[in-house]
């Protein structure tokens, strides 16, 4: 199924209104022909380079075209529906399941690396292919990813290089048009509310420039910026320098008793595992993927990625089960309009 029409509306948190921006799809450059008009190609340059000109350009259009759209971008989604935290292989699944069950809703992605994609970009010991077990063949049929099969009776399928895989994910995830990845951003920590019994609910996230929050401690104080939303779903993989970090800061806060901590390698355990325990593990916040494994302590499954591409289906269901609840909550508490009206929630 395509994305809907890249149409996007931006509006302000006051009374001034930012100009709607129609996105389409790249243009080539209109040229007279013979007396009449025509879409300029590529091979229509053939053998002509030495008269080649780009269209002239001031540099100030370059940044105002860059920076206006950002802004617009932050302005946005400072109030989202749902924020993902990693567009790893499990993030994207997610994201793409989301906007494409609902249209409606802001999902806002947060990215610490410049690079979305995680460790898809390669499968085991940076060899090129990738090897998802069946039923998660369903998934890259759904997105157009071609396979191969190792036999008629194979349990599981071959995608020839896994950058074809996260390229294809990521491509189409960007084009829907309710969908804003921030990458190069990382999240700080979690905006937390009291859910009245005791114990916190999440509100969304804290977020900072990766290299500024890698430099926290050579530098003076740079402060975060936020964006709130009912439903946080963190896909931040197992422990390392980013990853679990959503986990990691439940416990710190208490609001986890213990972490399980990642098992030794049990492809067969951990697949089935990271799948079935993808759930809101703490009002507000959903974790999925190897993030997963070190909450309830599950088996590494090493390099197979059906597990991720799975556990993001799931996780979207999950998010789209409980926002509802979780939006009318917001307004609840706090008097404030709905997170999809672009106001401060």
């Amino acid at each position: 199924m395509s994305p809907p029409a890249l149409m996007m509306d931006v509006q302000s948190n006051d009374s001034t209104t930012i100009p709607t921006t129609k996105m389409t799809l790249p243009q080539v450059n209109s040229v007279p022909v013979n007396g009449t008009t025509k879409m300029e190609t590529i091979d229509d340059m053939a053998g002509k380079w030495n008269d080649f000109k780009f269209a002239p350009i001031r540099e100030s259009q370059v940044s105002r075209a860059m920076t206006r759209r950002y802004y617009a971008d932050l302005d946005k989604y400072a109030e989202s529906d749902i924020v993902i935290v990693g567009a790893g292989s499990c993030g994207l699944s997610t994201a793409y399941v989301l906007a494409k069950a609902r249209p409606d809703l802001k999902i806002a992605i947060i990215e610490a690396g410049v690079a979305p994609g995680g460790g898809a970009w390669l499968g085991g010991q940076l060899f090129s292919a990738m090897i998802m077990r069946k039923p998660a063949d369903a998934f890259l049929r759904e997105i157009g990813v071609p396979y191969e099969e190792d036999g008629s009776d194979s349990n599981y399928v071959v995608v020839k290089h896994a950058a074809l895989f996260t390229s294809t994910i990521l491509s189409k995830v960007l084009q829907f048009p309710n969908v804003k990845l921030f990458n190069a951003t990382t999240v700080e920590d979690l905006i937390t509310r009291p859910d009245g019994n005791g114990g916190i609910r999440i509100a969304g996230v804290v977020t900072n420039w990766t290299l500024v929050s890698m430099h926290h401690d050579d530098q003076s104080c740079m402060d975060p910026n936020t964006i709130n939303a009912p439903v946080i779903i963190s896909t931040t993989g197992h422990d390392g320098p980013f990853g679990a970090f959503s986990a990691k800061r439940l416990l710190s806060m208490g609001a986890l008793a213990s972490l399980g901590g990642m098992r030794g390698l049990d492809m067969n355990l951990a697949e089935d595992a990271i799948v079935k325990g993808t759930r809101e593990i703490v009002p507000g916040l959903i974790t999925g993927g190897m993030e997963l494994s070190e909450v309830d302590g599950a088996n590494r499954m090493g390099p197979t990625f059906g597990a991720m591409a799975l556990s993001g289906v799931k996780a979207a269901e999950e998010a789209l089960r409980i926002w509802e609840d979780r939006r009318a909550q917001c307004e609840d508490e706090f008097g404030f309009i709905a997170a999809t009206t672009d106001k401060a929630v």
